[in-house]
């Protein structure tokens, strides 16, 4: 099984500090966020990698190179300047992702879960790690009740960024910009979207205040 991340993001939440560092190498407890996920996943068992970029992204395959010192193999899916969105990110990486199932986490988090957790055949087009809503996102994404999705429901937790696809969730879709929440409702209509809840430790770095929040909680 292979994992992809999501690293493309221009990260204008950020600014100043990604004006000339793309946002998955800003660093948090010393390491850059996007390392976190590189050796977990490598922990977890995975040994083929996909990572798109865009922005600043030559610094990111310098950075990484072939993740041969990670213990596993990483390959780039670049992106024109401006990106294209989640869902096209995913789409346009298809082809180095293959036909099986994929697990895809988005750079700028930081969390705890352990990703072997998802070395399985989802029962529909895709299955989502969800977590508690933190206080800047208090209102949710999703439900869920038993194992199953949906977009109406409470209670509502938070979408960790973190999901396992089959590629028939993209396959029909252009290759071009496209956001993947709406791809992942139109699954849920169809009953083809599982999930789990995460107890344990995430966090969205995407803003200054929060990465030096993560910063404070690894470093203590």
């Amino acid at each position: 099984m292979k994992a992809m991340i999501l690293a493309a993001g221009r990260g204008e939440r950020m600014r100043p500090l990604t004006d000339d560092t793309p946002k998955p190498l800003l660093k948090a407890g010393g390491k850059a966020l996007i390392e976190y996920h590189v050796e977990a996943l490598a922990a977890a068992g995975f040994t083929e990698l996909v990572i798109n970029h865009a922005h600043l992204g030559g610094q990111i395959e310098a950075f990484l190179g072939d993740g041969d010192r990670y213990g596993l193999s990483i390959v780039y899916s670049p992106e024109p300047e401006g990106a294209l969105e989640t869902g096209g990110g995913i789409r346009h990486a298809l082809p180095l992702l293959g036909e099986a199932p994929f697990v895809v986490v988005n750079a700028d988090i930081w969390t705890d879960f352990a990703f072997r957790r998802l070395r399985f055949e989802p029962p529909g087009l895709a299955h989502l790690v969800l977590v508690d809503n933190p206080p800047h996102h208090a209102a949710g994404d999703f439900a869920l009740r038993e194992g199953v999705v949906t977009d109406a429901g409470e209670p509502r937790l938070t979408f960790s960024g973190i999901g396992l696809y089959r590629p028939e969730l993209f396959a029909e879709q252009p290759d071009a910009a496209f956001p993947l929440a709406p791809l992942l409702r139109n699954a849920m209509q169809r009953g083809a979207v599982s999930g789990e809840h995460h107890a344990g430790r995430w966090l969205d770095a995407g803003t200054p205040e929060r990465l030096r929040q993560l910063d404070r909680m690894l470093t203590h």
